[in-house]
């Protein structure tokens, strides 16, 4: 062997060690329980620096990758699901955006520090969250992915947040002028008297409670959702690419919250008549089956935010 050859080869002995050894950067004597010890008195680690939309167009992020996030001046870390900031513990938002039907639809929707992402399911685009979620859900009952319930053709007023106070004195105007859950336990059991059907249509729709662009679904578009899920039930809802979770529904009767672990309750913008009176479509989600119902529009219910 000559000499270029015997050198090749002690250097690729060489590289063979030190790929299964420890690495030491600034100490000779890395610690038995770092595979990378990096020892300094003047200089610090710096790891990939990069905005938001930099961040989400990472193809397929692997579990634990971990970047400095320029616009929240933070470290986040990515959980497997969402990019988790390691100052706070909180979901770090999204600024996404996606092709087909969400093209263009760069969404940092904040309504009380939660922020949406819009993503495609069925072709259609929707928000990938319920209203008032903190975190896409993890599992079918995540607590932290449930959200808001809303009263049928209410505004963001306070009244959807589960712990709101209630009220029985309805609303004559579209606009009760508080943040109550007006409970109404008689017929027609709504929270405006009169009625008003002309709630809730489209992205203009009076009180509409999504982002700009957005909007209730449908019950057919409702119906079209569902109809791609693995089964008709909380754990075909939850498998979906919406991941939509159990959140119950919150009674029109006394304002208490019903369960909440075991059932998914989500209006539709379609209006319907019950024999109460004028009520609304919902998809009822339980355990065992799917339901499309008409119910009293003064029931709390989950909303899900579908792009006109």
């Amino acid at each position: 062997m000559n000499t270029k050859g015997l050198l090749l080869m002690i250097a690729l002995v060489l590289i063979s060690t030190n790929a299964f050894a420890q690495v030491g950067i600034g100490t000779e004597t890395p610690h038995a329980s770092a595979k990378l010890d990096v020892t300094s008195t003047t200089q610090g680690f710096l790891p990939p620096r990069m905005t938001f939309l930099q961040r989400d167009f990472i193809a397929s992020p692997s579990e634990g990758l971990t970047i400095y996030n320029i616009n929240t001046k933070c470290l986040e870390t990515y959980n497997g699901i969402n990019w988790i900031s390691l100052c706070d513990g909180s979901v770090s938002p999204a600024v996404f955006i996606d092709s087909g039907a969400c093209s263009g639809a760069q969404i940092v929707y904040t309504f009380n520090s939660q922020t949406y992402k819009p993503i495609e399911s069925v072709g259609q685009c929707w928000l990938d969250r319920n209203l008032g979620a903190s975190r896409v859900a993890l599992f079918f009952d995540d607590l932290y992915s449930r959200g808001y319930l809303y009263q049928w053709g209410r505004g963001v007023d306070g009244h959807e947040v589960i712990s709101s106070d209630t009220t029985t004195i309805l609303s004559s105007t579209d606009y009760p002028g508080n943040g109550n859950f007006i409970v109404s336990p008689n017929t027609p059991r709504d929270w405006r008297s009169p009625q008003n059907s002309n709630l809730w249509q489209g992205v203009n729709g009076v009180n509409n409670p999504c982002p700009s662009g957005f909007r209730l679904p449908t019950q057919t578009e409702l119906n079209i959702e569902r109809a791609s899920w693995s089964s008709d039930d909380i754990y075909g809802a939850f498998a979906s690419s919406l991941k939509l979770p159990t959140a119950g529904f919150r009674s029109t009767t006394n304002g208490e919250i019903i369960a909440p672990n075991a059932r998914s309750a989500y209006w539709s913008s379609t209006v319907g008549s019950t024999t109460d009176g004028d009520g609304a479509s919902y998809l009822n989600i339980l355990s065992f089956q799917v339901e499309e119902l008409i119910s009293p529009r003064g029931t709390g219910r989950s909303v899900r935010c579908i792009k006109d």
